[in-house]
């Protein structure tokens, strides 16, 4: 079973933004949709999510399904300890008892339990960017949503994040869908990447990067025809567009 959206079509102020955004997403897999700034990566989410209407097109399979979103600034709460901004996220979702444990077991998948109770203002920027991802996943969430979560870092500091982010997918497996303008991003991270054009954003290819994770390295052979293809794009330079259903 699937995610889907249908033909989706989004505009502001008369302006198109999503222009017939037809997609699939694999439950449990990691899709990162590739696309410049300003494109329309965040406007999706927010109609994959249900927060913004939509003009025309369809969305099939969510009904009933729990978001959680990580955005690329951590968005803490400076007067809480590490723990207790997880806490703070689970409350109402939770009993008491099982939030404290969930709380605790995802700061320990994100290398965070010497630092439970330090408040973000005593963390690095690497540290606030992994308690903001461990709270995602805390919440009890079927879909995760990351809106440019790996940005504003130096890269080894990336690859740390992405790293901590691929141990906390593993330990349920929710359905994640990413959006970035960083290449590297989306060759490390997906099952499945998706590319958008500039705005009005539509899909102009789709594919599956079948190299396993634990080969993936930058720069390396393993990885050099994904990027390769994804700079081509990114630069322009295709052979016309390609719809999801020729992907």
């Amino acid at each position: 079973m699937s995610y889907r959206i249908v033909e989706l079509e989004k505009s502001y102020g008369g302006q198109a933004v999503l222009d017939r955004v037809s997609l699939s997403f694999s439950r449990g897999g990691i899709c990162v949709v590739l696309g410049p700034s300003g494109c329309g990566k965040t406007t999706l989410l927010n109609v994959i999510a249900g927060l913004a209407p939509f003009e025309g097109g369809g969305r099939s399979g969510f009904e009933g399904a729990q978001f959680s979103y990580a955005f690329q600034e951590p968005r803490l709460l400076p007067w809480l300890s590490a723990r207790d901004n997880i806490l703070f996220a689970l409350k109402g979702a939770l009993d008491a008892g099982t939030a404290q444990a969930r709380a605790d077991e995802f700061l320990g998948v994100a290398g965070l339990s010497g630092s439970a109770s330090r408040r973000p203002g005593e963390l690095s920027g690497g540290m606030r960017q992994r308690l903001s991802l461990a709270r995602a996943f805390a919440y009890p969430a079927d879909i995760l949503l990351l809106d440019e979560a790996f940005q504003s870092v130096d890269l080894k500091t990336k690859i740390d994040l992405m790293d901590a982010f691929l141990e906390l997918w593993r330990r349920e497996k929710p359905t994640v869908i990413s959006v970035t303008h960083d290449i590297e991003e989306a060759v490390y991270l997906a099952d499945r990447v998706v590319v958008l054009s500039s705005r009005p954003a539509r899909v102009i290819d789709d594919f599956a990067i079948d190299v396993p994770r634990e080969r993936r390295e930058l720069g390396s052979e393993s990885t050099i025809e994904a990027e390769a293809r994804l700079y081509r794009l990114t630069l322009g330079k295709r052979q016309g567009p390609v719809r999801p259903e020729e992907a």
